[in-house]
């Protein structure tokens, strides 16, 4: 068993697509039309394109409890997921300059380097660092 593709819910697909490859950098791996206007919408690693794909999933609007969940995590400034880099203070500045908002600025904790920013999309997402 492997792990192929890992959901966040995202408000704005195509906002979303936009922040996640220009902005964090990621490239588009597919865009598949779905029911209703939504789409099967992935990236991946710029380095590992073969690799773990991260859907940027429709937040279902017309299912409350999921809503509620993702407006619950990020008030309380809980990541939604994590993505790993090789220096958080790199690449806080690297984002920081284009715009991107930490709610936390880059932090040791133990055997790591952590970071959270907003994601415009409706979640906080952490970038870590193993030191």
């Amino acid at each position: 068993m492997k792990i192929n593709v890992i959901g966040i819910p995202v408000q704005d697909q195509d906002k979303a697509l936009k922040f996640y490859t220009e902005t964090l950098g990621f490239v588009e791996k597919r865009d598949i039309p779905l029911a209703e206007g939504n789409r099967w919408l992935t990236v991946v690693a710029k380095e590992e394109q073969d690799g773990p794909e991260l859907l940027l999933e429709p937040s279902p609007t017309s299912f409350e409890p999921a809503r509620v969940y993702q407006k619950a995590l990020y008030d309380a400034g809980i990541p939604y997921t994590q993505f790993s880099v090789d220096n958080v203070q790199e690449e806080y500045e690297r984002l920081s300059r284009l715009g991107v908002e930490f709610s936390m600025k880059p932090t040791e904790m133990g055997t790591t380097k952590i970071a959270v920013f907003d994601d415009t999309c409706g979640n906080k997402m952490q970038i870590v660092e193993m030191l």
